[in-house]
């Protein structure tokens, strides 16, 4: 990895932190291990010999490890250290900035799995929860994520609730247009893009807390 020969700790940061695609995996690992497959799949026009260098170079920064599933995959994955882990305010921080800047219109829309679970971390508006206080289960495509709302805090973590006030069943593309581009729930229902299982007051509520600053439009 190069570096920029300058003792600041931005560059230092950069130097580990800051080749392309090299952010892009860590946020791709926030919600736990990966395999290589699986990486890729997210990380749109990424090539195998560039993410296999970018996993390497995280590696020797001690920023992601690889290890072995359990059964009944046993397969191997990657995953964040607790140096990764710890970047994962700055995604957000970064994410948050980002999001004011509108999309290019050469740029592929559709946001990955991840990135549109991160997105609604980063987006998550207190003022509009209000009293919110919920835990929903969010089965977006084959991924399963519990979702908790408590105390005007949005938490995201990979896997199943075991009480959940409502269940949001969705593909992704139909989940980032009922969150950022305007699609009402009625009408991904109707189209039998959407399934809500449980409270769908609490399911409304909580698809109206993530106003970012510049809407994306839906893939079509």
């Amino acid at each position: 990895m190069r570096g920029y020969d300058d003792p600041c700790g931005i560059a230092r940061a950069l130097g580990l932190i800051g080749e392309r695609w090299a952010l892009l995996v860590v946020r791709e690992l926030v919600f736990g291990p990966k395999r290589f497959t699986d990486l890729r799949h997210g990380l749109h026009g990424i090539s195998d010999n560039v993410l296999s260098q970018r996993l390497r170079e995280l590696e020797q920064a001690d920023i992601v490890r690889r290890r072995k599933l359990g059964p009944p995959s046993s397969t191997w994955s990657y995953e964040l250290t607790e140096r990764g882990r710890e970047l994962e305010p700055v995604l957000t921080a970064l994410g948050q900035w980002g999001s004011r800047f509108p999309v290019s219109d050469s740029t592929h829309r559709e946001l990955s799995i991840d990135a549109l679970i991160f997105a609604l971390t980063t987006t998550f508006d207190a003022d509009i929860a209000g009293r919110l206080e919920t835990v929903v289960q969010l089965n977006v495509g084959d991924d399963r994520f519990r979702a908790e709302v408590r105390g005007g805090h949005f938490r995201v973590a990979r896997g199943n609730a075991d009480k959940a006030d409502v269940t949001i069943i969705a593909e992704a593309s139909t989940l980032q247009a009922l969150v950022f581009a305007g699609q009402s729930l009625a009408q991904a229902e109707a189209a039998g893009e959407a399934t809500i299982v449980g409270d769908r007051c609490v399911a409304e509520h909580l698809l109206r807390c993530f106003p970012p600053s510049v809407r994306s439009t839906r893939v079509t």
